[in-house]
């Protein structure tokens, strides 16, 4: 790439105290993100839907190639429709896909094939891996396909948690109903299905605990 083609960083550096402050305040907001499982029906501003899907589009991508899509379902009949599709699979995955050792990995978390969260939470958001585009009559390829909507679905969960909102990653396999129900092209592949909401009140989550920095880090 030329070097007419670039544009100077827009970078802030902050003094190291400050930098450790941001870092441990952030760390703090984020340990406070939990998976929930009952929504409240409360209606959610989709002004901050779009703002945090804005930020998952500044997730790094193979070749800057963006090879994600997100789909807001907020009409209460599209979202009956998803559900049904995804118990649907949920039972197959339950009572006949699922070897033994994940159902019982499962058992503490109290899930099952009923999924009433999908038609309470007012936003479903579904996120899409796009293989490829057409530009000018060409296909162009993209590369680090699942790497980069990885990393757009950390951030958009990160940028949902940060506004104050409560998010379920959701995956039933397979997700090709999805294309179906939302009239994606074939080059669309499901990739993630987000619950979005406030949390149903007083909503209880299980006991867990996360890892510590030691068991999840080396410094070489």
């Amino acid at each position: 790439m030329s070097k007419s083609n670039f544009i100077t960083l827009n970078f802030t550096e902050y003094p190291e105290t400050e930098m450790l402050k941001r870092a441990a305040e952030f760390n703090i907001l984020m340990q406070n993100r939990r998976t929930v499982r009952e929504f409240s029906s409360r209606p959610v501003n989709i002004n901050i839907i779009k703002e945090c899907i804005k930020t998952a589009g500044s997730a790094p991508s193979g070749a800057n190639m963006q090879p994600w899509y997100f789909a807001v379902i907020s009409d209460p009949k599209v979202k009956k429709k998803i559900r049904l599709a995804a118990e649907q699979e949920e039972r197959e995955f339950y009572e006949n896909r699922a070897p033994e050792e994940w159902l019982n990995a499962l058992k503490p978390f109290d899930t099952d094939a009923n999924k009433p969260f999908l038609e309470t939470a007012p936003h479903l958001i579904a996120i899409f891996e796009q293989k490829n585009h057409t530009e000018n009559g060409e296909i162009i390829k993209h590369y680090y396909v699942k790497e980069s909507v990885g990393l757009a679905s950390g951030l958009l969960i990160t940028a949902l948690h940060n506004a104050g909102l409560a998010v379920l990653t959701h995956t039933p396999s397979p997700m090709n109903f999805l294309n179906d129900i939302l009239q994606r092209p074939d080059n669309d592949k499901p990739f993630l299905l987000l619950v979005v909401g406030y949390p149903e009140e007083n909503v209880k989550v299980p006991n867990i605990k996360r890892k510590e920095l030691k068991e999840i880090a080396a410094f070489y």
